[in-house]
């Protein structure tokens, strides 16, 4: 089992920066992959970025450039570090992690709008 609690969302003007963090708790060390995702209103959910436990990253086309991921695999926490925000940036993002076998585990989500 592993529970994923993130941090960091809110409202930012476009062109501005955001941090988003996820720290996992229990089986850590079983967790291969972690990411965001983001889902906005009428749309499915879609992968942001993502990164594997050896460093091997992943992004979305809508954000190479602008955001990048980093993990630290001793803590189980993943960041999201995003610049130069645009309004299509709104969603609700969610923390995703992988486990090295079966099953996969999602957080609770967190609010990011970008707009003047």
């Amino acid at each position: 089992q592993v529970q994923l609690v993130e941090s960091g969302g809110g409202l930012v003007q476009p062109g501005g920066s955001l941090r988003l963090s996820c720290a996992a708790s229990g089986s850590i060390f079983s967790i291969y992959a972690m990411g965001w995702y983001r889902q906005a209103p009428g749309n499915t959910r879609e992968l942001v970025a993502a990164i594997t436990s050896r460093g091997i990253r992943n992004f979305a086309d809508s954000v190479k450039g602008r955001f990048t991921i980093s993990r630290d695999n001793a803590k189980g926490t993943v960041s999201l570090q995003m610049n130069s925000l645009k309004p299509e940036d709104t969603a609700v993002y969610y923390c995703h992690a992988q486990l090295a076998g079966h099953g996969s585990y999602w957080g609770q989500g967190t609010q990011v709008t970008v707009s003047s």
